[in-house]
């Protein structure tokens, strides 16, 4: 009987454990994950579809993710309030569209004269930015904010005329991203943010008279080549740029720890593949772009340095009029300030 009874436990535990698997195998949650970029934009658009991609390969489909176009469900620029309130499930998008909400989300996505993209991460993921970041997104009704992108220098901007001094900058229409914008807007340059998929008809109608995007893959499938002749490096204002994966705190409840665990590793990958992408395929682009007949220009010092200049004014009047900016700035500068040796000491200098 003592044999009989310990077989009938061990089946009983046997059928628990395979019942409780099962659920586990079969619980499917959809996703919807909107893009902040049209599919057809160089790096970003396959980005996207990336992440989607690896969501359901890691998880054996058990996260249903579906990808959606800019505007296809909400307008991007609505992404952080369809999210926050549970109309839109997730958005892959970039901090800086926000700073209407408040400027330090600018600090999550990118920042002036600030690090390449291994110094950032590094603040991110171990100096205190990614615990502020998600602090800043939850006081906005956020359920889970993640990195889920990343890439190095972008292209300062392109003009129809040639940029030979700031007085050839005053009275410019500009479509600007970020914290740059106020450098920007400080140099008498009006500036707007457009989605990406607005700009070109914007250029090409005169609504603007110049604009930056984004690194130039991404500018050349968005066609401004046809319009503006002069393209200006460095992107001063965005060293390296973090994409972020945002998903609305009833989505985020439905995934089981092993779901959620698979969300955060598909981004980790995603940052991966997307800034070893960027860096592969930027020469040819330039050259492509080159053979448009675009002027590709580097900034001269004396430009670098007024916009240097203006960003740190920029900086310090955010820190004394916003508390948030103060907090986040504080820990990036002290992160910046450690970092220091060994950025000195352990790369080859120019």
């Amino acid at each position: 009987m003592k044999i009989k009874g310990l077989i009938a436990a061990i089946a009983a535990i046997a059928l628990t454990f395979a019942v409780t698997t099962a659920d586990a195998q079969d619980r499917r949650v959809r996703l919807q994950v909107a893009g902040a970029f049209p599919s057809s934009t160089g790096l970003l658009g396959p980005t996207q579809q990336y992440l989607v991609n690896t969501l359901r390969a890691i998880s054996g489909n058990s996260i249903d993710a579906r990808f959606f176009e800019p505007g296809a469900l909400v307008p991007a620029g609505q992404y952080l309030d369809a999210v926050a309130n549970g109309s839109l499930d997730s958005a892959w998008t970039v901090g800086g569209f926000w700073t209407g909400k408040d400027i330090t989300f600018a600090l999550f996505a990118s920042v002036p004269f600030g690090p390449e993209a291994g110094e950032y991460l590094a603040w991110m993921r171990h100096g205190g930015g990614n615990q502020l970041m998600e602090e800043l997104y939850t006081k906005y009704g956020i359920g889970k904010v993640l990195l889920c992108g990343l890439i190095s220098p972008e292209a300062s901007g392109w003009f129809r005329r040639a940029i030979n001094g700031p007085e050839d900058l005053r009275g410019l229409k500009m479509r600007f991203f970020g914290l740059g914008a106020n450098v920007m807007q400080r140099l008498g340059v009006a500036t707007q943010l457009l989605q990406a998929g607005e700009i070109f008809q914007a250029l090409q109608l005169g609504t603007i008279d110049a604009t930056e995007f984004s690194m130039p893959v991404m500018d050349l499938t968005l066609g401004f080549h046809q319009v503006a002749k002069f393209y200006y490096f460095p992107g001063w204002h965005q060293m390296s740029t973090l994409n972020t994966l945002i998903i609305s705190k009833q989505k985020w409840a439905e995934f089981s720890d092993t779901q959620k665990r698979q969300i955060e590793v598909a981004c980790d990958s995603t940052m991966l593949r997307q800034f070893a992408e960027g860096e592969a395929v930027q020469g040819a682009a330039m050259r492509e772009i080159q053979s448009k007949g675009v002027e590709i220009r580097y900034w001269s010092k004396d430009m670098l340095d007024l916009f240097r200049k203006t960003w740190e004014q920029v900086a310090a009047e955010l820190v004394n009029t916003n508390p948030e900016f103060k907090r986040a700035w504080e820990s990036y500068t002290r992160f910046r300030a450690e970092y220091a040796i060994w950025k000195q000491h352990g790369y080859l200098r120019d």
